[in-house]
């Protein structure tokens, strides 16, 4: 673990000042409590807990994963998988709750999907639009044909 520091002034005393550093082994690091409160005041206690982790070899990587990859992953997932890893962590909620990962399951699982339906369910959400009976559906798509054939024959 490598600590460094600079200390910005503009007093004369502090002009020729160069910048300080503190090289400890990640086992000397997590007995050092003098240093872990230097970081904990300068960058806060999160940046502090992910440093300890790190050190003690308890990383997350499905945590670090990018987005897309994430949501390639969760869209192999069963129903409840996807609402248990939505209480994980506020990423995770939000990622199981994202159109992309609802339009991804969608288009696995339906045959066709018409423009039309694709336009309606980013009006009411990929979600939302998944967990809406194909009755409903039917039945919003031809109440959505008429509101844009009225629109059609007042243009006219």
């Amino acid at each position: 673990v490598i600590f460094r520091w600079w200390k910005i002034s503009l007093r004369n005393e502090f002009r020729e000042s160069r910048p300080g550093e503190i090289k400890e082994s990640q086992e000397d690091f997590l007995d050092d409590s003098s240093l872990h409160i230097q970081i904990a005041i300068v960058f806060g206690a999160k940046v502090l807990e992910h440093v300890l982790n790190l050190c003690r070899g308890n990383y997350d990587f499905l945590e670090r994963l990018p987005v897309p990859l994430l949501l390639y992953i969760i869209s192999f997932l069963e129903l409840e998988d996807i609402a248990r890893l939505s209480q994980v962590s506020r990423r995770f909620e939000m990622i199981s709750n994202s159109n992309a990962l609802w339009e991804n399951i969608v288009e696995n699982l339906r045959d066709t999907i018409t423009p039309e339906m694709k336009e309606l369910a980013q009006e009411m959400g990929w979600k939302q639009f998944f967990f809406t009976n194909r009755l409903q559906l039917q039945l919003q798509l031809r109440r959505r044909r008429q509101r844009q054939d009225a629109q059609n024959k007042k243009l006219t």
